[in-house]
Order: structure tokens, then sequence, then C-alpha cells
């Protein structure tokens, strides 16, 4: 018997397309993975280098995520004008441009304009891929190169540890960031391989919605970064100026909400008048896809914060090498590497809801694990388990909440996706990176002034000659050449040795608990995910079950 053309036809959804493509796709999410990722291992050879305390390094986090969060929507309209090919190539000169300001920085100053320069780079860069991955792969490659997307971010967290680190130790910090001079040029010749997708000049830029998102996310970031230096709620000595009195980074945090709201309702209004958006606000128009992006901002917070805390607390306190940094932290990135893409295999069995669930639970659990086995030594084994078990999670999530906004959402507005996950992704590592040196700093403060003041040892004479108004995480050595230069007897110094190494390992382990309540709560929003299998249910589209 003959087969009909018909039956042996394939749709255009199941046609196999090249992996060769994917391969530049990739190497574009490494570029930016790998730089933001290098820089806690690089931390203690900056501080060294510019002769800053850590929370500056922190700053330079914060300030390339502010800038991808707060002009990602920019960009996602640049590339659906000018097509995303063309941006992608003219990004990666751009960012390639930034890494070699990076590379030869000679003060802190010049290191933040480096990641800024990144930032704006990042800011088209982010939406591209997506944009790209749409134009080249349909149906079920799409939803392996989307999870591809995924690996190449935690791969280049594993290489940028590893690089790093190695780098680091033996030569010095800046051939790590030289790395990427040479990569930037390499994704720029792959992306020849790259379908052209055309613009559309149609496309408007919304001026107004790109100052308002800008204004609300530099504001909240800019804020949340300052706590620690300004003040939580009265304002410090270190603060530009008050508000009657209380600090201005909290007023800055609830000033950048309030213009989110508006960037919101100004968007509407664009949108029902028959003009061109910033954001197409159907990317956020159920219930499960908000959910889906706040549980996204929750796991890469914590991701942040979690790649914050371990490298201040082995290189500045511990006072070891960016190696040992980086061997530290090989169980998580790798098992986040690995998980990102095994977990779109569990698709077929567990709905998005019970992944989210299960995910957020591991977190939770891997987080109270390390509170509570935590001492002054990383690589012992049941601090090994916890890392493991937090990557487990965390690459679970962040495939599955960026593969539910996308398969939710039309193809023509994959960009707009793109822009929303870089929003969410970036503002949250800006966010939770300037948390957790809040947090660390202010904890080890409140820690260090009360054990002074229970230690009839510290007198308030060997007090007054120490600055207790800028506590920061300082390694033993670095303690011991501060108290030299007072009248501290050795008697003292050891006491004061004590009382830092107690109130260092004490503020690590409180954070660690805050950082699990933060995971628990995110159960929330996970519970509100998709709770089907694709291809159980007739109509999967969350968007028009709620429009019936």
């Amino acid at each position: 018997m003959s087969t009909t053309p018909a039956a042996e036809a394939v749709s255009p959804a199941d046609e196999k397309q090249s992996w060769a493509p994917m391969i530049a796709i990739a190497l574009g999410q490494v570029l930016m993975s790998f730089n933001v990722a290098a820089l806690p291992v690089a931390m203690g050879g900056m501080v060294a280098s510019f002769n800053v305390p850590p929370t500056t390094v922190a700053t330079g986090i914060v300030m390339y995520s502010m800038l991808v969060a707060g002009f990602v929507m920019l960009g996602a309209k640049l590339n659906q004008r000018y097509g995303a090919l063309m941006v992608f190539r003219a990004v990666v000169v751009l960012f390639g441009a930034a890494q070699v300001v990076m590379t030869f920085s000679p003060n802190a100053g010049t290191m933040m304009l480096a990641q800024a320069m990144s930032g704006a780079a990042g800011a088209a860069l982010v939406p591209s891929l997506v944009a790209l991955i749409a134009e080249n792969y349909r149906g079920t490659q799409q939803a392996t190169a989307l999870g591809a997307l995924g690996s190449a971010r935690a791969g280049a967290g594993v290489a940028a540890f590893m690089i790093g680190g190695v780098l680091g130790t033996f030569i010095g910090w800046r051939p790590v960031f030289g790395i990427l001079i040479v990569l930037a040029a390499i994704v720029f010749a792959l992306s020849f391989t790259l379908k052209r997708d055309e613009g559309r000049p149609e496309v408007q830029i919304d001026i107004v919605g790109v100052a308002l998102a800008a204004a609300a996310i530099v504001s909240i970031s800019f804020g949340f970064n300052n706590l620690n230096r300004w003040g939580l709620a009265v304002a410090s000595p270190g603060a530009p100026f008050d508000l009657a009195g209380f600090s201005p980074a909290p007023v800055l945090i609830v000033v950048g909400i309030m213009i989110g709201f508006a960037f919101v309702r100004w968007t509407y209004a664009r949108q029902q008048a028959g003009k061109t958006p910033l954001l197409a606000l159907e990317v956020i128009g159920s219930a499960q896809e908000r959910a889906a992006v706040a549980a996204m901002f929750a796991v890469v917070a914590l991701e942040a914060m979690l790649n914050f805390s371990v490298p201040l607390y082995i290189q500045i306190v511990q006072g070891r090498s960016p190696l040992a940094t980086a061997i530290a932290m090989m169980p998580f990135n790798l098992t986040v590497f690995f998980t990102a893409m095994l977990v779109v295999r569990l698709y077929k069995r567990l709905t998005p809801r019970q992944i989210g669930r299960y995910g957020f639970a591991l977190c939770t659990a891997a987080l109270l694990w390390l509170a509570f086995v935590v001492k002054n030594d990383w690589s012992a084994g049941p601090v090994l388990v916890g890392l493991v078990l937090f990557g487990i999670g965390q690459g679970s999530l962040v495939t599955l909440l960026f593969n539910v906004l996308v398969t939710a959402s039309p193809k023509e507005l994959a960009g707009d996706v793109g822009s929303l996950r870089g929003t969410t992704n970036n503002l949250a590592a800006a966010v939770g990176t300037a948390v957790a040196g809040a947090l660390m700093v202010g904890l080890l403060s409140s820690i260090v002034l009360g054990s002074i003041a229970g230690s009839p040892k510290l007198t308030p004479e060997i007090q007054a000659q120490v600055d207790l108004d800028s506590i920061n995480f300082v390694s033993d050595e670095r303690l011991q050449g501060v108290l030299a230069a007072t009248t501290a007897t050795p008697e003292q110094v050891r006491e004061a040795l004590r009382v830092n190494a107690e109130a260092r390992l004490r503020a690590l382990k409180i954070g660690l608990v805050i950082m699990a309540s933060i995971a628990m709560l995110a159960i929330i929003p996970a519970s509100r995910l998709p709770n089907y299998i694709p291809g159980e249910i007739p109509d999967p589209s969350p968007r028009r079950r709620e429009q019936k």
C-alpha cells in the first residue's frame, strides 16, 4: 500500500533546523553571564587593586544589572524596528568595547563605567536572543533551544568561576575579562550563520515609557544598593541628605515602585489608543504569567544573594584565593548547568505548577540546611550537599519559568517576552546583590557592636581608636593590621579576632535563614503556575481561558 503525500508531509513546526545558529545565540548569552558571574570571583583582586571595600565591587554588579533592567524594553523595540540580527551584531561589538575598558580599568570608577557599558549592550542583547530563537526554531526544537539558553547561562557561570579562579589566583583578575574581548569577536563572526529577519519600521519607540521604566528601575536598584550606606530607616552619617531624619534609600525604593505603577498605567493607555507600547501587556495578561514573573524574580534574586555571599565569605573573610572560591562554588554551578538542560525531560510528566512548588521547596530546604551546617570551611561535605540541592532547585526553576512565558505568547511577542525576562532577571540580580550586601554588613555590624558591648576586654579606650561607624567584612590579617595601630594588648587583639570571627559566621547563618524564608514565600506564586501537561488539554493558553 502506498503512502499518500499528505501523510508524508511534515508541518513547519516539525521541520528540523540546523543547530549551528544556536551556537551564536548561546555564546551571546555566555558573553553576558560570564561577565556578571566573573565579578564575584574577581572580588578579592579588585578590592586589592582599587583599595575599596567589597560592597563597591557589588555596586559594579548592580550597575550592570540596573542598566540591563532599565533599558531592556527599549532594546526589545530596537530589535523589532531594525531587526534582531542587526541589533545583535551591533551590541556584541559594544559589549566587546566595554570589556576592553573593563580589562584596563585603572580604578573602581572606570570599572563601574565598563559595567554600565556592558549593561547598555546587554539591554538590547537579551531580547535579541529570544527573538532569534523564535526566528530560527519551531516546536520542540524551540523548547530545546530555550532550555539550551538557560544551560548556556549556567555553563557560563561554571566557566567564569573556573577560569576566573585559575587566572585570578595565578595571573590576576584582568585577563578574566580580556577573554570576553576575544569571545565577542567570535560571536560576531558566528552571527552570519543566523537567519536575517526583517525589521518593522512602523514600530514606534515610546520615549515616555522608556523614561518611566528606566526611572523606576534605577530608583529601586539605587535605593536597595544604598540601604546599608545611607541607613535602613534613619539616615546614617554617610547619607548625602536626609528627609526629616529618614534615610533617602527606602524613599527611593517607594518612589521607584510608584513610578513603576505609573509606567503600567501609561502603557495601558497607549495600547488602548492603538499606539505601540514599550511592553506589550499581553505577556503579563494572565494570573499565571504574572505568577511566573514573580517566581522568576524570586529565584534569580536568591541566586544573586548566594553568589555574592559565598565569595564574600571565602575571599574577604577567610582570605582564600579566587581558585578556592571557584572550587567551593563548583558543585552549585555544575548542578545548575545540568539541571537546566535535563529539566525539559520532566515537562511530559509533571506540570509547571508541580515543578515550581518542588523547586522552591528544595531551595528552601537547601538554604536552611546550609544555615545549620556551614562553618569556616566551605569544602565540608554537608555544605556541598546544600549547594547541590539549591542548584537543582534553581536550575529547574529558571528554565521552567522562562519556558512558561515564551510558550504562552505568540511569536510576534517574542521580543517583548525577552525584554520582560531581561527586566525581571536583571532587576532581581541587582536587588538580590544589593540586599545581600546590605543584609550581611548590617547583620555583622549589629552582632559586632553587641559583642563588643558585652566584652569587658574591649574597653571604651580601644573602641574609641577603631572606626565602629563603618564596620565591614575584613580578613583576620586586615583586622590585625588595624589593631596594630592602636594601643590594644595581645589579649585584646585575640578577643577582637574572636568577636569578629563569630560575628561573621553568625551574620552568614542568619542571612541564609532569611534567604530560605524568601524561597518559602516564593512557593505562593509558584502555586499559580499552569497546572497541565502539554497535550493533555485542548486549549492550554491561560489568556484564552480567562477571556472565555
